[in-house]
């Protein structure tokens, strides 16, 4: 649930990019750490292993600016995508505003994106929230690999509530704004 602070005049809301492991939730937010003017954006924090794969989150602060006179400021996290840390899920979700689901288009990843997708709905409605009414944005990762699947096959299979997706190549920056901008705007539009 977005905090708001009238006295300072602000507005802080939580975006949770969420998704199976190794997908590109990382890759988002590493790339919008490293592309947006310094004064917007706060320290990029990281937990992660050896092998590179985020533990808890990554927490981005980004100033959007202003709406009705209150200063946004969005704070960014991902969530572990494998298996065992679901406990971890559940906690980094806690008071989110809106989620980015980072699927993975390649094909041998179809079963974990559903299935993750799956644990996201469950999630969502344990914090006594519509699943079918949260803020949410889909986000068709790695669509520059040759086993990608179509957007059309994953939107069969991810997408059956019509949500807003958008194509990406999270490394490159390619669609990583345009999902950003959208979960804000739904977000924004929430409060």
């Amino acid at each position: 649930m977005a905090l708001i602070n009238v006295a300072a005049r602000e507005i802080h809301c939580k975006v949770v990019y969420y998704g199976p492991g190794m997908g590109g939730k990382t890759s988002n937010l590493q790339y919008i750490h490293s592309a947006v003017p310094r004064e917007t954006k706060g320290e990029l924090l990281s937990i992660a292993t050896e092998t590179e794969r985020t533990l808890f989150f990554d927490f981005l602060p980004l100033d959007l600016g202003k709406v009705r006179g209150f200063s946004t400021r969005f704070h960014l996290y991902t969530v572990p995508g494998q298996i065992l840390y679901e406990r971890t899920r559940v906690a980094v979700l806690n008071g989110a505003d809106g989620v980015v689901f980072v699927a993975d288009s390649q094909k041998h990843k179809l079963e974990e994106n559903i299935n993750s997708l799956r644990e996201l709905a469950i999630n969502i409605t344990k914090q006594n929230k519509k699943f079918q009414e949260f803020p949410i944005v889909l986000q068709y990762n790695k669509r520059d690999l040759p086993n990608a699947l179509s957007s059309e096959l994953l939107d069969k299979y991810l997408n059956t509530l019509r949500w807003a997706r958008f194509d990406a190549v999270a490394t490159m920056g390619v669609g990583i704004f345009d999902t950003l901008r959208a979960i804000s705007k739904l977000v924004i539009s929430k409060l």
